[in-house]
C-alpha cells in the first residue's frame, strides 16, 4: 500500500486516481504524518471519488449557468428552423 501526503496528492491528483482505478493500487493519504483517507479499487466510490464527483458537478452547474446566460442574450432557435437547417 502506498502512502502519500495530501499535498503530494493535490499535485498529482489525476495520476493517483488512474493508479487506483486502472492499476489497482491501494493508496493512503496522510496529513501531518497521520492517515486521513484510503482509496482502493474495492472501496467503491470512496472519498476521493466523491471529491471528484463534486468537482465535476460544480463544473457542470457553471456550464449550465453560462448556457442559460447565452440563451437569454441571444434567444433560442425554433425547432422547426433547426429541422429545416438540418434537412429533416
Amino acid at each position: 500500500m502506498t502512502r502519500l501526503t495530501s499535498s503530494k496528492a493535490r499535485l498529482d491528483f489525476a495520476d493517483i486516481l488512474n493508479r487506483v482505478a486502472y492499476g489497482g493500487e491501494r493508496i493512503v493519504l496522510q496529513r501531518r504524518g497521520n492517515d486521513v483517507a484510503r482509496h482502493h479499487p474495492d472501496a467503491g466510490i470512496g472519498i476521493v471519488g466523491k471529491i471528484v464527483q463534486e468537482a465535476e458537478d460544480r463544473a457542470d452547474r457553471a456550464e449550465i449557468r453560462k448556457a442559460k446566460r447565452e440563451m437569454a442574450r441571444q434567444g433560442t432557435v425554433p425547432w422547426t428552423r433547426v429541422k429545416k437547417d438540418l434537412g429533416l
